[in-house]
């Protein structure tokens, strides 16, 4: 048998090809979008990739389940759990099988029994993995998608939050609490392989370790400690961090299936202008994707700053609109990277790109903004001369804060600028400055005027002794 772990760090998401050896045969669990990684590993190691199959409809990236179908012509194995509507809409072009609780189904001499494990979604499964090529035919392991992770458990609440199902986060937590009574049925020798890792929005607090066993995470697992369901549900509940807005458009598009990757128009590579970048912005966002640094120095008015760096995408689903149309700033060897990023949670909108250079070309008066430490805006802060923003996370709080600062997670900064004056200076920090410089892009590209990013953010003026507020 063989078992290979792929993992996307961007989006800490964690997938498996998993192989029989005997027949050549392999299937990969909870894929994402972009296959080619599974489709070299197979080949390299004599496998043909003859099905696929995923946990639950996922929310936090564009799965790769349809594209293996499309592309590969393998079968898919998807979840019939969970009631009518949690069911894939693009199951019957493929060649399919629907799992039901108790029901198995195998991979040359592998065989994968489903569990319903009901509490992240409704439809959710566990699979567990015996290899019948060994003598001993007991299970070896179990992948747990996002049920159990290695120190923590998949979140209930993002039906509730992030697809406004009412009521559905108490419900799910309910149902979390009996799948994990059935978890600890199982042998303590068994393997775990979760969905994801540390710095998913699937979990609050889960490890960065990358697989565990079920008679450790028994011993370790904050969630595995709890006897009574009403004390579980509350602190399940409890400090979940706020999700995504774009997962409800992954939900969406995960049931009804993503475009095939080969659909997807390229975008058009510009020279640069300015008379293009000004049809541009008129037609939908442009983003700029340098350095933060860079872009303070100089940049064209309008563009969002959204550095390629690891939260590249996580950001662009929460800030950049589904409907519209993208256009990306970068250099041209970045373009590749940018747009598999985009692509992984379905921002396939991108209709052009343009390598800026150093600008020589464009007859525009570029732009900056001002960094600022803060020693420097301290007496203007304590004097409510600067209105200050503090874009980080509502757990984030539980520090301090700067005296007066208004909290708006940057998340929900575009909803909420009809709150935020312009007729007063605004001052925007994060933990160290490199969210809250995203902030200040936002802002100036809707026209605030007056916009400071705090450079070291609040950990550096804690740092200096300033004034904190709990």
């Amino acid at each position: 048998m063989l078992l290979k772990y792929f993992y996307d760090e961007k989006l800490a998401q964690a997938s498996y090809l998993v192989g029989c050896q005997a027949t050549g045969e392999a299937i990969v669990i909870d894929p994402a979008r972009h296959i080619e990684p599974y489709v070299q590993a197979a080949k390299a190691n004599g496998l043909k990739i003859v099905a696929a199959t995923e946990t639950h409809i996922h929310a936090d990236f564009l799965s790769g389940v349809r594209e293996i179908g499309e592309r590969l012509g393998a079968t898919l194995y998807l979840s019939d759990e969970g009631g009518p509507e949690w069911k894939y809409q693009y199951a019957a072009q493929y060649e399919h099988r629907l799992l039901r609780d108790g029901e198995t189904f195998c991979i040359g001499h592998l065989t994968f029994e489903v569990l319903h494990t009901p509490g992240h979604t409704p439809e959710h499964i566990a699979l567990l993995l015996t290899d019948r090529g060994w003598p001993d035919t007991e299970p070896m392991g179990i992948f747990t998608g996002d049920f159990v992770f290695v120190g923590d458990i998949g979140r209930p609440d993002l039906l509730e939050k992030a697809a406004n199902v009412s009521g559905s986060a108490d419900e799910m937590a309910r149902k979390m609490f009996y799948s994990l009574q059935r978890f600890k049925q199982l042998p303590d020798y068994l393997q775990v392989w979760p969905g994801h890792g540390a710095g998913s929005a699937c979990g609050k607090a889960i490890g960065a370790v990358q697989s565990s066993t079920v008679g450790y995470e028994k011993r370790t697992n904050w969630a595995l400690q709890h006897e009574r369901e009403e004390e579980f549900v509350r602190q399940l509940l409890q400090g979940q961090p706020e999700p995504p807005t774009y997962f409800a458009m992954m939900k969406h598009l995960n049931k009804v299936g993503p475009q095939p990757l080969q659909a997807i128009a390229a975008p058009v590579q510009a020279e640069a202008s300015i008379g293009v970048l000004e049809e541009w912005k008129q037609q939908g966002v442009v983003i700029d994707v340098r350095p933060a640094e860079a872009f303070a120095q100089k940049h064209v008015p309008g563009t969002i700053n959204l550095p390629c760096d690891k939260s590249f995408p996580t950001w662009a689903g929460w800030l950049l609109d589904y409907e519209r149309p993208i256009f990306v700033l970068a250099e041209r060897q970045l373009v590749p990277a940018v747009l598999h990023d985009l692509q992984s949670i379905g921002l396939d909108q991108v209709k052009g790109t343009m390598e800026l250079g150093r600008g020589e070309k464009l007859a525009v008066a570029f732009e900056q903004y001002q960094e600022v430490t803060p020693e420097a805006v301290e007496e203007q802060v304590r004097a409510g001369e600067l209105y200050v923003i503090d874009v980080r996370y509502e757990k984030e709080l539980a520090e301090g804060h700067i005296p007066g600062a208004k909290h708006i997670m940057l998340g929900y900064l575009p909803q909420r600028m009809q709150d935020l004056p312009r007729d007063k200076p605004i001052l925007v920090q994060c933990k160290s400055g490199r969210r809250s410089a995203i902030g200040v892009s936002l802002l100036k590209a809707n026209g605030f005027l007056q916009v400071q990013n705090l450079s070291g953010g609040f950990d550096e003026w804690r740092r200096r002794g300033l004034p904190v507020t709990r």
